[in-house]
């Protein structure tokens, strides 16, 4: 099952083309409720409405370094603190947007904006000091997150060791287009991932090539305690633009347009427009 949230913060369910609403107030109470969601009779084409980022969590659990690729590509940059598996962080859930949302650049903050596809899970409900052959029972989707990074910012974060800043400023955080319950996806650990800018291939990679799996890093995190609803990332693939050769002509810039595939979850497409230009 897909499920989505849509114009005014509207719940449903994906069958076909259509969306069938579901009679909650949104996507985390679908979550926290634990029940089967009855619908309200209304169903809409999908053409007909605007998707938003399917849900905004309590907490986003960030994941880095946990794709072996991603990891040997950091090695380029020679930053005092290398990127490896368990560094966690968590992520400014009002810098989450939908699909089609614009990523707004912060010309005044940076030079340097760069992509990062990732698949991220939806913990679906609460729980803490658990171990991986629980972690199961605690997945309620599977979603297609972007992680919106400034280089510059980051490299000197990196000093000490610790990011955060670079990827939590408003807009950083595209999610969508949609949740897609584990019935979909049977194994996580076996989806080929793609990232495109402008039509060009920028990151491809596979599900596979995790360091660590999905149920030991919800177990992993689990000691922090989860809400259901709750959203962990997994980490990014390789061919970021911060860690090419060429990393200059990489760099995302207004006009952009960025496709976030996963394989059967779906596209996240997300522009980038220069910061004068966004609505507040």
């Amino acid at each position: 099952m897909k499920l989505a949230t849509f114009d005014d913060g509207k719940v449903g369910r994906l069958e076909g083309e259509e969306i069938v609403q579901l009679d909650v107030p949104d996507m985390r109470a679908y979550f926290e409720r634990d029940e089967v969601s009855l619908t309200t009779g209304e169903t809409y084409s999908l053409d007909d409405v605007r998707l938003r980022a399917p849900i905004v969590p309590k907490k986003f659990f960030h994941t880095a370094g946990n794709f072996r690729e991603h990891e040997e590509e950091s090695r380029r940059v020679g930053w005092s603190h290398k990127i490896a598996p368990w560094i966690v962080f968590f992520q400014n859930v009002d810098a989450i947007i939908g699909p089609d949302d614009a990523v707004a650049y912060p010309e005044h903050l940076t030079n340097e904006l760069d992509y990062e596809l990732e698949l991220a899970v939806v913990v679906k409900k609460a729980g803490k000091f658990f171990g991986p052959e629980e972690a199961a029972d605690y997945i309620g989707g599977y979603v297609i997150f972007n992680d919106i990074t400034a280089r510059d910012i980051q490299r000197k974060e990196m000093e000490s060791g610790v990011f955060s800043f670079c990827k939590a400023i408003d807009t950083f955080c595209p999610l969508g287009p949609w949740i897609v319950t584990p019935d979909e996806i049977p194994d996580p650990h076996d989806l080929a991932m793609e990232l495109r800018v402008n039509g060009e291939v920028r990151q491809t990679s596979h599900s596979s090539r995790m360091s660590v799996t999905i149920p030991e890093i919800l177990a992993h995190y689990s000691p922090l305690g989860y809400s259901a609803g709750d959203v962990l990332s997994t980490g990014t693939v390789s061919g970021v633009a911060g860690f090419s050769e060429d990393a200059a002509s990489l760099y995302l810039k207004p006009g952009d347009v960025m496709e976030a595939e996963i394989e059967r979850i779906g596209v996240l497409r997300n522009p980038v427009i220069a910061r004068n230009q966004r609505s507040a």
